[in-house]
């Protein structure tokens, strides 16, 4: 994070889609995404928040990793967990969206210009949730 190592306060990992070692049940998941969108991702990320204290600031994904036109999309399974998407210029506006367990979200290119989003900490007991995040990423 802003070009330091530090300690990310969730798991994750992330793979090629073309990949022989990509688990069946995130090929599957590909699949369906593909089926949706119409979009042919090239990487996904997964991202898995044991509990309430897991997170993610808010943030937008780095133009450089991204392919301009392609959205990301983002499949949630498991306990629903509150993403915060806010503008970034003025006037403000803030966006709280709970994903709840199968729900997709698709976020265009422009997107990650106007706008950050992240997973906030809670308080409350809330189980697990696994985050796939899908990208076209540049060869």
């Amino acid at each position: 994070m802003y070009d330091r190592d530090v300690d990310v306060p969730r798991l994750v990992a992330g793979y090629h889609l073309d990949d022989a070692i990509l688990p069946a049940d995130v090929t599957a998941a590909a699949h369906a995404v593909v089926a949706v969108t119409g979009v042919a991702f090239t990487d996904v990320g997964l991202n898995l928040y044991r509990d309430g204290s897991d997170s993610v600031a808010p943030h937008n994904d780095h133009l450089y990793e991204i392919v301009d036109g392609f959205p990301i999309a983002l499949l949630s399974l498991g306990a629903t967990r509150r993403m915060t998407i806010r503008s970034k210029m003025r006037p403000r506006r803030i966006f709280d969206i709970d994903l709840e367990h199968a729900s997709l979200l698709v976020m265009s290119y422009k997107t990650q210009k106007h706008y950050d989003h992240g997973i906030p900490k809670v308080r409350a007991s809330v189980g697990p949730r696994m985050s796939l995040a899908f990208r076209v990423r540049p060869h």
